[in-house]
């Protein structure tokens, strides 16, 4: 008595599971049983497709790409030339009082996201002041001289109009300081 019962289940089962296509020859339905076919999309009225969901971004539809999807700093990447990159390190600087160091009363703590300024250090021997080019953008550093190339993209966003440059030629290491321009700011600089 029980097989015939759970049968019926099974049956009814099947006919939840199937979709509702009639086979030509018989005119039952017919339940898959592929496993890949049957996802959590399936369960439910069958949702048609909309062919019009592309849709052009740009006013000339001769461009590939619009301005807004290619990465800032890409149009100095040049993967022919062969200076070699000069060594470099990213340091980052915080502006703290007493009031911070011993009482803790800012909100500030030893981490990147409490930090105004970022301190690019560059070493590059054998190199004269006049020789360097040096461009800053938002993301992107890029420094040249006549031997040694870098194409550096920043961790954090800079104000790229307000940042200063000093050469240390005892040292031979440019230092590059920028202020950290972030969206939350206000919240650890109040």
């Amino acid at each position: 008595m029980d097989s015939v019962s759970s049968g019926s289940s099974l049956q009814f089962l099947a006919k939840l599971l199937c979709d509702a296509q009639e086979d030509d020859d018989d005119g039952e339905h017919l339940p898959h049983y592929s496993v890949s076919t049957m996802t959590p999309g399936s369960i439910g009225p069958v949702k048609k497709e909309t062919t019009d969901t592309f849709q052009m971004k740009s006013e000339n539809k001769k461009t590939i790409w619009n301005t807004e999807e290619v990465p800032e700093g890409s149009e100095f990447d040049d993967i022919w030339d062969a200076r070699e990159q000069p060594e470099y390190q990213i340091l980052f600087k915080q502006c703290v009082g007493t009031e911070d160091v011993f009482f803790g009363m800012s909100r500030k703590d030893p981490s990147t996201a409490c930090c105004e300024d970022m301190v690019i250090k560059i070493k590059l021997p054998e190199t004269k002041y006049s020789d360097i080019t040096l461009d800053i953008q938002d993301k992107v550093l890029d420094l040249r001289t006549p031997k040694k190339k870098l194409l550096l993209h920043l961790p954090y966003c800079v104000d790229s109009k307000n940042g200063k440059a000093c050469f240390l030629s005892e040292e031979e290491t440019l230092e590059v300081t920028l202020r950290l321009s972030r969206k939350f700011d206000f919240i650890n600089f109040v």
